[in-house]
């Protein structure tokens, strides 16, 4: 069978499922308004959670930056691609999460890959989070580390999983904040557990940072969990930082050894100094964000509230995401181009990103929001839900 041929039939598989995805074209900026492919619409399916991914303070920074070092850094870290602007960034993410150094990749898959293949091997056991990130289930799997699956956010599972362990070193890990469900891990059992067990424990907070914890510093810091705790803490710096790329954080020694070992920062271009300098500027305003994470709150609250009113099953979360879990595919889609004609852009969440049987819609909430916007969605959800149920009902639509 030619290659095109295989790929047109995967293709059609793919979408005789609903499993079709296809890019929408931003026009400008991407905040929480958005022209996408041509349409105006509010936008409630951006991880922006402070608002910052089109704030001025952040373009300008990166814009005088590009001025002063150009828009490349020409080669990989270890060669001559750390630049000052690195080395500044690194700082200053260290001081915000209460770690002696930092270590900036280029995104966060490339982190979560490198630090977890970079520290375990073979005669190594991994005990994870039945739904953490993709990115961490594949450094799992690159480490050739056996690899042990407990129950989604359950602690005491975690630890049997950690006590059957035998030989070799021994790693937790997990997400703060999950990505698609918005649930917290019980990071202080899991931490406690860790070291009841001598295992490592590393926690990707990506969703956590910016949004929790003193100046924003995220889920662990909330947690109280410094490095003796959690020894290697990973985050973004594309979500509520509003820039790109992502960061592993700790002691010295260990993010000396993640450097000299990690495929994925010794074979990759560093990132562009200048972009890096607008992260510095992100870092800062995040730091200093109490203002913007007290109105996302608030918002969360208000949506939450109204959903409750309005009767739609959300999943308990306290963070941004905010999951309406639909079940078929199909249904999700069609609520999400129902949306779409109201002028409300919620992406549709289908398998292979969640368990069959759990799609979505994800409505993730940012500080760049407006009360009467999330009253909006509200009022768009409501109306296209009960529109779809009457048209399920009537004769024409059974028939079709």
């Amino acid at each position: 069978m030619r290659l095109a041929e295989h790929c047109r039939e995967r293709l059609a598989t793919i979408r005789a499922a609903d499993r079709f995805r296809r890019r929408r074209v931003i026009e400008g900026a991407h905040g929480p308004e958005v022209v996408a492919d041509g349409r105006r619409c509010i936008n409630f399916c951006s991880n922006d959670y402070l608002g910052l991914a089109a704030d001025p303070t952040l373009s300008r920074r990166l814009a005088a930056a590009a001025g002063d070092v150009g828009t490349g850094s020409a080669a990989s870290q270890l060669v001559t691609g750390h630049n000052a602007e690195h080395a500044a960034l690194e700082a200053e993410l260290a001081e915000w999460v209460g770690r002696e150094r930092a270590l900036v990749f280029a995104t966060g898959y490339a982190a979560n890959v490198g630090v977890v293949s970079a520290l375990m091997g073979k005669r190594d056991h991994i005990v994870a989070d039945a739904l953490n990130h993709a990115s961490l289930i594949d450094g799992a799997r690159l480490s050739g580390a056996a690899k042990h699956v407990y129950a989604h956010a359950d602690a005491g599972a975690a630890d049997a999983a950690l006590q059957a362990c035998e030989g070799g070193n021994r790693l937790l890990v997990t997400d703060s904040v999950f990505s698609m469900d918005g649930d917290t891990a019980p990071l202080a059992a899991l931490a406690a557990s860790a070291q009841a067990r001598d295992a490592w424990h590393a926690v990707d907070d990506a969703h956590g940072l910016g949004v929790f914890g003193p100046a924003g510093a995220g889920r662990v810091a909330e947690e109280g969990l410094g490095s003796d705790r959690v020894p290697l803490l990973l985050a973004t710096l594309g979500k509520s930082v509003g820039a790109a790329g992502a960061f592993v954080a700790g002691d010295d020694d260990v993010i000396e050894a993640i450097l000299q070992s990690a495929r994925s920062l010794i074979f990759s271009t560093a990132p562009p100094p200048a972009l890096a300098a607008a992260a510095h500027a992100g870092v800062a305003s995040a730091r200093t964000g109490d203002d913007r994470r007290r109105h996302l709150h608030g918002l969360i609250a208000r949506f939450r509230r109204g959903a409750a009113e309005l009767d739609l099953p959300l999943e308990t979360s306290d963070s941004p995401i905010q999951p309406l879990v639909l079940g078929a595919e199909a249904r999700a889609l069609t609520l999400s181009d129902a949306l779409l004609a109201r002028g409300y852009l919620v992406g549709a969440i289908r398998p292979p990103t969640v368990a069959p049987g759990t799609s979505r819609l994800r409505v993730t909430l940012t500080a760049g929001h407006s009360a009467a916007q999330v009253d909006g969605l509200l009022a768009a959800l409501s109306d296209a839900i009960h529109d779809g149920a009457a048209r399920r009902r009537s004769p024409a639509r059974e028939s079709a």
